[in-house]
């Protein structure tokens, strides 16, 4: 089966063609670094990480850039509010979003660019869209996109145009499709800008926040590139502003697929700080769950079908996870140190067939876990039924760890304690002789901080991986 995505802009799947064989080249939109991602923003993240992994376990080299947005509307606001400079205030948030990615198990890109960094490309651009007729200045020196000039204008979000204004002009950074109008390119220094402001052809001023992406995908991945993701929310105005503008500045394509995730909502609603339901990781990991526990309620429901985020869910997270870790535990434990087998068993080639077949289909992660699960259970009834050689489980230990190189969840290799947690447990089993319940009791609640759990068994005891740690 060929992979297909579901491609936004023709609203069908089609089969993925990169325009290099074995280059996919990917551009997702990245975090306006204003304030600490939320998990909204992480439903984005975690399945833009998903196709990563897809596209890599397909084959190909993967280059992706995602930006960082640390000049616009709401990072002006915010740095003046808090007295500080641009850099200043974006700086902490910038550190956060990756100590965030980095919890929940997504892989780094190839390219991070603040648009701080590139506003000389920024430049260079509105002036290709000058010279080509497609930009206009306006009396306060700002420059505005004239969506007159393209005629494709809208054709991503399917925006209806029929009752624009003519000569209507928007300059805020994000606006609704009630206001489809010539947006900014570049906008005036004002008063309320402070000290952020850059010299340009047109006066001292910044860049709109639709420019950016534009400039710093095409000076990454070329004037026309593979693939570039997003939430919904991004289609309209944001991605059909970048397509008509880096259309109309060179004549190209510029995107082939689009791809976009649905939205989050928080126990039915949308999540809101006034509604007391807006949670950052940090928010999670202080009510004791972890960043492996939220990846996988965020990952195991299809991008394109909405979320619904709840307790609950995690929970239910936690447990799969719980299950998926023991069930490797019996596998390594059956394996010893066996070789694995030339052919995976039946069981085990089932379960990767069609976990493949799922992720080729427009990455259908829910039929995709499903396999991994049936595999799971004929394993556990094999292993249980002293059925599975130790070659097989060897080989099925392989297989699953090719696997998770697209899930980046399972405790794949043997998880092993670290020395203080070694030397608790022997502790443990001295206070034990000596009957100190207290002092055992607390050495189980350290080890259980620490990820630990104490099985007591006829051999000894021995501590395994607490789920979903």
């Amino acid at each position: 089966m060929a992979l297909t995505f579901y491609n936004t802009l023709s609203r069908s799947l089609e089969e993925f063609k990169p325009l290099s064989g074995s280059e996919a080249r990917l551009y997702t939109c990245g975090p306006t670094v204003y304030d600490f991602a939320h998990i909204g923003n992480f439903r984005a993240y975690v399945f833009e990480d998903l196709l990563r992994r897809a596209l890599r376990f397909e084959g190909y080299r993967v280059i992706q850039v995602m930006n960082l947005t640390d000049v616009d509307d709401k990072t002006i606001r915010g740095s003046r509010a808090a007295g500080k400079s641009l850099r200043d205030y974006t700086e902490p948030f910038k550190r956060a979003f990756f100590e965030d990615i980095d919890a929940l198990g997504i892989e780094r890109a190839e390219h991070y660019p603040a648009a701080t960094d590139h506003v000389p490309e920024m430049i260079a651009l509105i002036r290709r869209l000058e010279e080509r007729g497609a930009a206009y200045r306006s009396d306060d020196g700002s420059v505005y996109f004239n969506i007159s000039k393209f005629p494709g204008y809208g054709r991503l979000g399917h925006i209806d145009l029929s009752g624009l204004k003519p000569g209507a002009r928007v300059a805020q950074d994000e606006y609704m499709k009630e206001n489809a109008a010539d947006f900014a390119l570049w906008k005036a220094w004002c008063e309320e800008d402070g000290d952020v402001a850059w010299d340009s052809p047109w006066g001292r001023g910044r860049p709109g926040w639709h420019i950016e992406c534009s400039a710093m995908s095409m000076k990454y991945l070329g004037e026309t590139f593979d693939l570039h993701t997003g939430g919904m929310d991004n289609m309209f105005p944001h991605h059909d502003d970048e397509i008509a503008q880096s259309e109309a500045a060179t004549g190209k394509r510029f995107v082939n697929v689009w791809m976009h995730c649905a939205h989050l909502v928080v126990d039915g609603r949308k999540m809101s700080k006034s509604l007391g339901n807006f949670y950052s990781l940090r928010d999670l990991l202080k009510r004791g769950y972890s960043g492996r526990e939220l990846r996988y309620a965020l990952m195991a429901v299809h991008y394109r079908q909405a979320l619904n985020f709840t307790f609950e869910a995690l929970d239910a997270a936690r447990a799969a996870l719980g299950r998926l870790d023991e069930f490797l535990r019996r596998l390594r434990e059956t394996a010893g140190n066996a070789l694995p087998a030339a052919a995976l068993p039946g069981w085990a080639a089932e379960c990767r067939a069609g976990f493949a077949a799922a992720i080729r289909n427009d990455l259908n992660i829910s039929w995709a876990l499903a396999s991994v699960f049936n595999g799971v259970h004929e394993g556990n009834r094999l292993m249980a039924a002293g059925g599975l050689a130790p070659a097989d489980a060897a080989a099925a230990l392989d297989m699953l760890g090719e696997l998770d190189g697209v899930l980046g969840l399972l405790a794949v290799r043997e998880d092993r304690p670290g020395a203080e947690a070694e030397a608790l447990l022997a502790e443990r089993a001295a206070v034990r002789k000596a009957k100190n319940w207290a002092r055992s009791d607390e050495i189980r609640v350290r080890l259980g901080e620490l990820g630990w759990v104490v099985q007591d068994t006829p051999g000894g005891s021995k501590l395994v991986r607490k789920a979903g740690t």
